[in-house]
């Protein structure tokens, strides 16, 4: 079925643990400050509403407003995170797998932060970085899906576009797969090291989807049971107070079920996928093959391949953010 040992992907936890409580305390403080957003938004909409007949609605759409705005303050600190907690979480998951041996403590966190650093000069690098292999992923599933959509199997178009969807959700951590071998191969070019390692995949696209879907599914029904476990409060708070605080419990239990599932086990499914695909990739080199069909049907592959050659130009920017298209 799948080729992960979930054993060793729990061992490299204990050994990354300070990233993991650094992970739990910004995870679980994003879900406070939600709460916190959401609990002065929903009381002051409650004081505006009660001037007039819908204190209900208006207290709704107070927690709303709340929830907005502290969405809207991590969409702009994203880049940092990815940066600082993501990155340098891999870089000691990498080290740790090579046999390496890692410091303790805080120690560790900031050994991580001085490797990504090195390979990464700017967290806007890795950003861009990070974006275009996140949609040269999504286009390179829907070229492999494509094909099953039009063969003449009732019901197989259908299945095949489910699959697609499924894949694309499992590439939150198939891009960390891709930055890990970034690090890994210490190159001092980022584009042409993400490049190699996109070509690697996907020549091995069917192994590492795989063990994706499996991952994904294993996540989502954790999650499902965490989701479960903080409702029980979000419903006993819904019986003393009626109206929209059902509607509020619901979400913070959504909230703490998504930190601890960002705290604990989307770096469970990095370690367990980083097994598969160093393990799967060893020896192999880029196939030309793959490299031409990835040219030819991913504009921001193409944009990869361009942002590689002009690293080390002179005069050339490589710190460049990718764009869309």
């Amino acid at each position: 079925m799948w080729d992960f040992k979930m054993g060793q992907a729990i061992g490299a936890m204990i050994k990354t643990a300070p990233f993991i409580v650094l992970r739990i305390i910004i995870y679980v403080g994003m879900a406070l400050a939600y709460v916190l957003a959401i609990g002065v938004g929903t009381g002051i909409g409650y004081g505006i509403g009660s001037i007039g007949d819908e204190p209900g609605s208006a207290a709704f759409w107070g927690g709303l407003v709340g929830f907005g705005i502290v969405s809207g303050v991590l969409f702009w600190a994203r880049e940092y995170l990815l940066y600082l907690v993501k990155a340098g979480h891999i870089a000691v998951l990498v080290e740790h797998f090579d046999g390496k041996a890692l410091p303790g403590g805080r120690g560790q966190i900031e050994h991580a932060q001085a490797v990504v650093k090195e390979r990464f000069a700017e967290a806007s690098v890795l950003f861009g970085v990070d974006r275009l292999i996140k949609g040269i992923l999504r286009r390179m599933n829907r070229m492999i899906m494509r094909v099953a959509t039009f063969l003449p199997i009732p019901g197989l178009r259908n299945l095949a576009s489910f699959v697609n969807k499924i894949l694309n959700v499992s590439l939150t951590y198939t891009d960390e797969i891709i930055l890990a071998y970034n690090i890994r191969t210490r190159s001092e070019n980022p584009w042409e090291s993400s490049k190699d390692a996109l070509i690697l995949y996907a020549q091995n696209y069917k192994v590492m989807a795989k063990n994706a879907f499996f991952l994904l599914l294993f996540m989502y029904a954790i999650s499902f049971v965490i989701f479960l476990v903080f409702l029980g409060p979000a419903i006993a708070l819904a019986v003393v107070f009626k109206g929209p605080a059902t509607a509020i419990g619901v979400i913070i239990a959504l909230l703490f079920a998504w930190a601890l599932k960002a705290a604990l086990l989307e770096p469970l499914a990095i370690a367990a996928l980083m097994q598969v695909y160093f393990k799967t990739i060893e020896g192999q080199v880029p196939n030309p093959e793959w490299d031409q069909k990835l040219t030819a049907a991913s504009k921001k592959f193409r944009e990869m391949k361009d942002k590689a050659a002009a690293h080390f130009s002179p005069g050339t920017p490589s710190a460049d953010v990718a764009t869309g298209g």
